[in-house]
């Protein structure tokens, strides 16, 4: 129980963080998503909301509510499709799998720059 409420503070000190920053690292992104690394390198189990694959991307929707991070966010969902491919279909499915909406669509080919 007080892991889970260290785990849960980090959580909340980590997306404060990167919300007051202007820019998101992609480390911060990728850091947040190695807890799905199973479900990105091999498509299964499927990530179920409470889990901390599905935590992380709650961290990611927090981190992405301006728009400068919500560009960073996505640029960084883009390059790690890319450095999976061809199982970047994975990482694009993670929003949906665990029903967090980023404030833009994952597509390998989605323009991150239109976001307000």
């Amino acid at each position: 129980m007080r892991f889970q409420k260290m785990k849960i503070g980090v959580l909340i000190l980590l997306s404060w963080a990167a919300t007051v920053s202007t820019d998101v690292e992609c480390g911060t992104v990728t850091g947040l998503l190695s807890v799905c690394s199973t479900f990105i390198s091999y498509g299964s189990p499927d990530p179920l909301p409470g889990s901390p694959c599905c935590n992380a991307m709650i961290s990611l929707r927090l981190i992405a509510e301006s728009g400068d991070n919500r560009r960073s966010v996505c640029r960084c969902f883009m390059g790690l499709i890319a450095a999976y491919n061809p199982l970047g279909t994975a990482v694009a499915t993670l929003p949906g799998l665990c029903g967090i909406n980023l404030g833009f669509v994952v597509y390998p080919n989605t323009d991150c720059t239109s976001f307000h």
